[in-house]
């Protein structure tokens, strides 16, 4: 769990460093957003991303449709 101090209490928007099961704030803030619906996920409620391409997903299914998409243009 982040703290106050690693979010960034003024909130804005954060850039995060994702790893296999961690990730790593490097730039403050409250949210990131969602790679394919581009709506804003709380960084305490962040839970899916993918390491290789650097996103994050707000749902499942978001995350579902990226691999999909992913697996379509190979």
């Amino acid at each position: 769990m982040l703290g106050r101090y690693e979010r960034g209490a003024t909130g804005g928007e954060a850039k995060v460093e994702y790893g296999d099961g961690t990730m790593r704030v490097i730039k403050p803030g409250t949210f990131v957003r969602c790679a394919v619906t581009g709506e804003p996920i709380a960084l305490d409620a962040l839970r899916y991303w993918n390491v290789d391409r650097q996103e994050a997903y707000a749902t499942p299914e978001a995350a579902m449709q990226r691999l999909k998409e992913l697996r379509a243009a190979r």
